[in-house]
């Protein structure tokens, strides 16, 4: 008996796309209350920027949230030599990155840039790929995203917190990348000169309600695909008193662990640096190394 393959249905589905515009919407009024993190992404951007000794004429902005780059990178040293930050004509910035086709010509873009917006992608290998299709031969790709230690505190009382008073918890904080898997990545959607780094810091709020306040001003809270069943007063009260026990500083505020993951990489061109060719080595390991190589058994 001959079994037909199932066909792929693509990539699973983890995130709500409509449950994440709505999110955005909320926040649009109140973003700039908590864009600390955002600021503090681009800053990081523009700071690679002025390494980077080449102009930038073309330059796209995919970031959910407009502008943060470009202040930056015009307050960097960076700014002569990047163009005019635009978006893309036909671009839903509050869509999730990679559910729709990205409105760029092939090879039309010196620079794209995604400021903390990339892990909200289903496919995130698909989504970048999309942005190395836009950039010209020998364009950069700058990104961040939020890495797998992101509010681990948050979504440690919750889960708590959920299982003490229902007997069972829903998923709340998105499940985010691994910071040493960025490189890989990038490789993977075919850019070449990959570059990843992590930023991991702790930023320390008065109590639970305050953090959660942010969230919403960033438009940062649950846009997971699926029913949710919304949390009641008695499990939010639960976490809140299980976060300050747990996790609680000597001044009574809590801390909150946000880890942003940097990306960098190039459309491939001829000009780029390319490793040697397998077995073109002059100098034997052993040597550059000053070791004593071994052969057979040790002597006594």
């Amino acid at each position: 008996m001959t079994v037909s393959p199932v066909p792929s249905e693509g990539p699973p589905r983890i995130f709500d796309a409509a449950r994440r515009q709505a999110r955005l919407a909320r926040s649009a009024r109140r973003f700039h209350q908590a864009d600390f993190l955002h600021v503090r992404a681009a800053e990081n951007a523009a700071e690679s920027l002025e390494a980077i000794v080449r102009d930038f004429p073309v330059v796209v902005d995919l970031s959910a949230h407009s502008g943060v780059f470009d202040r930056a990178v015009r307050a960097s040293d960076a700014a002569p030599r990047v163009g005019a930050v635009s978006a893309p004509l036909g671009l839903d910035r509050r869509a999730a990155p990679g559910t729709q086709a990205l409105p760029l010509s092939d090879a039309s873009t010196d620079l794209i840039v995604s400021l903390l917006t990339l892990h909200w992608a289903n496919d995130l290998p698909g989504a970048l790929a999309q942005i190395r299709r836009a950039l010209k031969p020998d364009g950069l790709f700058i990104g961040t995203l939020f890495g797998a230690r992101t509010l681990k505190e948050l979504r440690a009382v919750l889960t708590e917190a959920e299982l003490a008073e229902r007997g069972g918890a829903q998923a709340r904080v998105s499940p985010f990348a691994d910071g040493y898997d960025g490189a890989a990545l990038l490789q993977r959607a075919g850019f070449a000169l990959p570059v990843s780094d992590v930023d991991r810091f702790t930023v320390r709020y008065p109590d639970l309600f305050a953090l959660i306040g942010d969230l919403r001003a960033m438009g940062e809270t649950n846009g997971l695909h699926g029913p949710v069943r919304p949390l009641n007063r008695r499990i939010v009260a639960r976490a809140a008193a299980l976060y300050a026990e747990r996790h609680g500083l000597e001044d009574g505020r809590i801390p909150a662990t946000f880890e942003i993951i940097h990306l960098a990489g190039w459309k491939p061109h001829d000009s780029q640096q390319k490793p040697l060719p397998r077995g073109s080595a002059k100098t034997r390991l052993a040597d550059a190394l000053g070791v004593r190589e071994m052969t057979g058994e040790e002597p006594d």
